[in-house]
This record gives structure tokens, C-alpha cells and sequence, in this order.
């Protein structure tokens, strides 16, 4: 099928993402919240954006089954634990570590999918996981030399990952079923509400913050949210998936500039070589993936992402 023709070039909407993904991490940083509050407004705010634009699709909710709405419970779970454990990280390593570490997700999407649906890498998509994860090394055991606490942030960054791969890994079983809107605005429904408790649980005051938390919470939910993966998620009726997947390797790039700006964090010699690598190497993994979309459809987004009207898949969230 022959995909719709666009008024204005790819490159106007994929640069405004790219740009505003690089943002989260700024974001998170700026705001002295913990970081279970942050992403539980961001959800909450994420959500109320969502309901205009498929108000018509919750009717389809009383089709779930039982075993679909534990898997849904899942991905929310895994979901605020990526989070949780990803923004957390943001307190201990540079922004730069974290966000390189954090693009090493689609490796371990590959690894899930080879044990979970039987989905045989090549040996491109080998090769550049090794390197990927080579300059994942890289960057940790640099970050061993700057603090004490980096290298355990880097950790936080790494578990981060972990848990989106395997939010996306449930996404990819049940998107099957249950239109993506509805899927994505569940999922979001169920992390805020694992956020909640968790602050209840721990005591985490949930109100009286100062105006400029509450601009932050939004921010985060406006900007690497809507003006970032909704318009990756609406690209893909344009463009070919691993374009929208490529281009998410920009954030490192753009939120460590942003970092060397505002926060005066400067890349280390680890850092640049590890980036280099892990970069290379998921060039390499997503280049192996092209000829196969030139032949086949693209498939559904995955839960970090809402796409109230697109039914394909989509990249990688911070």
C-alpha cells in the first residue's frame, strides 16, 4: 500500500521532534520534585492531552479481556519503573551518560524478541549490538572515574532501559488486539496510578509545590510528549519506521549540547568514544532492519508513545 504523500518536507516535523525530545532530560533536571512526582503529573497531564482526541474509543474498553488487562497492568508497571529508574538517574550521572545509555533499548528489544517471539537477529543487527554495548561499557567505566555516585547512576540509566524494552516486548503482543490509542491511553492511565500509590506508600508529598514545578510537569508532558513522539508517531504514515527510529539517537546529541549550555556539564573523552560506539552500533542494527519495512507494513507503537489516530510502530521514549 502506497503511503499518503505529505505537503511539507519529513524534515520540518522530524527536526521539531528531534529538538524536543532532547528536552526531557533538561527538564527532569530542572525540576527539584522527586522524581515519582514528576512522572506522575507527567502521565496524569499526559492523559487529560489524550481523552479530546479519541473520546469515541473508550466505548471499545468493555471488549478487553482479562488477560489483556493484565497485560496492560504489566506494561503500566514496567512503564513507571522506567521512569522512576531512568529520571532517577539524572541525580547521580551527567545527563549525557544517561541519555546514551538509555538509547541502548532497542538492543535489548532485540534480545526480548529473540527469546520471547523467536525473532532471529542477523548478524548485522549482532554486530551492531555488540558495539553498542561496548560503548555502553565505555561509558560507565568512565563515569567510575568521575564519582562515586556516576557509574550508579549510569546503572539507574541501564535498569531504565531494561524496563522500557520489556514494556515494549508486552506492547508488541497485545497491540495485536487493542487499537493503539486506547492501548496507549490505558497504559498511561495505569502508570500514573503506580505512581500515585508509590508516593502514598512512601509518604513523597504530592502537592503544594511552587508554580515552577507545576510548568515543569507540564512542560514534560507537552514537549518530549506531544511535540516530540506524537509527531514521530505521525510521521510514520510518511515515513519508513527505522527513519523515526534513527532519529531518536539525536537526543543524547541534543541534550548533552543542551546540558554543556545550561547546566555547564562537559562531555568526557569516555563519553565521546562510548557515545561513538553506542551510536555506530545502532546504526548498524537499524540499517539491517530497512530492506525488511521497504517489504512489510509498519507495525504498532509501542506503550510509551499515545498516538491517538497512527497504528504504527514507533521509537524509543525518555
Amino acid at each position: 500500500m502506497k503511503s499518503p504523500s505529505l505537503s511539507i518536507s519529513p524534515m520540518i516535523p522530524l527536526l521539531v521532534g528531534m529538538i524536543a525530545i532532547s528536552f526531557a532530560p533538561i527538564l527532569v533536571r530542572y525540576s527539584d520534585a522527586p522524581v515519582s512526582v514528576q512522572g506522575m503529573y507527567r502521565m496524569l497531564f499526559t492523559v487529560i492531552l489524550m481523552l479530546p482526541f479519541g473520546v469515541n474509543q473508550l466505548r471499545s474498553v468493555s471488549a478487553i479481556t482479562k488477560k489483556d488487562w493484565l497485560l496492560l497492568a504489566a506494561a503500566g508497571i514496567f512503564l513507571a519503573l522506567h521512569f522512576l529508574l531512568w529520571m532517577a538517574s539524572l541525580n547521580y550521572t551527567s545527563i549525557a551518560s544517561s541519555t546514551i545509555i538509555l538509547s541502548l533499548e532497542p538492543v535489548f528489544v532485540m534480545v526480548g524478541a529473540y527469546f520471547v517471539f523467536r525473532d532471529r537477529p542477523t548478524k548485522i543487527m549482532v554486530t551492531g549490538m555488540a558495539i553498542a554495548l561496548i560503548g555502553a561499557f565505555f561509558v560507565g567505566s568512565g563515569d567510575i572515574g568521575i564519582t562515586r555516585t556516576a557509574f550508579n547512576g549510569d546503572m539507574l540509566s541501564f535498569l531504565g532501559a531494561l524496563a522500557v524494552a520489556v514494556n515494549m516486548l508486552i506492547a508488541k503482543r497485545i497491540l495485536t488486539r487493542i487499537p493503539s490509542y486506547l492501548y496507549s491511553l490505558i497504559v498511561f492511565a495505569i502508570t500514573f496510578v503506580c505512581f500515585l500509590l508509590y508516593n502514598i506508600a512512601v509518604g513523597i508529598q504530592m502537592t503544594q509545590y511552587p508554580l515552577k514545578e507545576w510548568i515543569v510537569f507540564l512542560l514534560l508532558a507537552i514537549i518530549p510528549t506531544v511535540f516530540g513522539h506524537m509527531i514521530f508517531n505521525w510521521l510514520l504514515q510518511y515515513v519508513q519506521a527505522t527513519t523515526i527510529s534513527m532519529s531518536v539517537l539525536a537526543e543524547p546529541i541534543g541534550s548533552s549540547i543542551l546540558a554543556m549550555m545550561l547546566f555547564h556539564e562537559m562531555v568526557t573523552g569516555f563519553q565521546l568514544l562510548g557515545g561513538a560506539c553506542v551510536i555506530v552500533g545502532l546504526l548498524l542494527y537499524l540499517r539491517s532492519e530497512q530492506p525488511a519495512e521497504k517489504s512489510a507494513p509498519a507495525a504498532e507503537p509501542p506503550i510509551t508513545q499515545p498516538i491517538p489516530v497512527i497504528q504504527e510502530e514507533s521509537s524509543p521514549v525518555a
